[in-house]
């Protein structure tokens, strides 16, 4: 899938890579790093980066 690094503007670093998500779906892993949903699609962002509190666009 398509991530992309939102935190700082809205063009930020990207690449394509092999996420997994949990039972759930609402929760997604990507090279160490666990990802909730926003729960609203936005122009910017739809998924933050538990640690950081990044915004990512998955």
């Amino acid at each position: 899938m398509y991530i992309e690094d939102k935190s700082e503007d809205l063009e930020g670093e990207a690449r394509i890579g092999r996420i997994y998500f949990s039972k759930s779906g609402k929760t997604l892993y990507y090279r160490g790093k666990k990802f909730q949903s926003l729960k609203v699609s936005g122009f910017k962002a739809n998924y933050f980066e538990v640690e950081s509190g990044g915004y990512y666009w998955v």
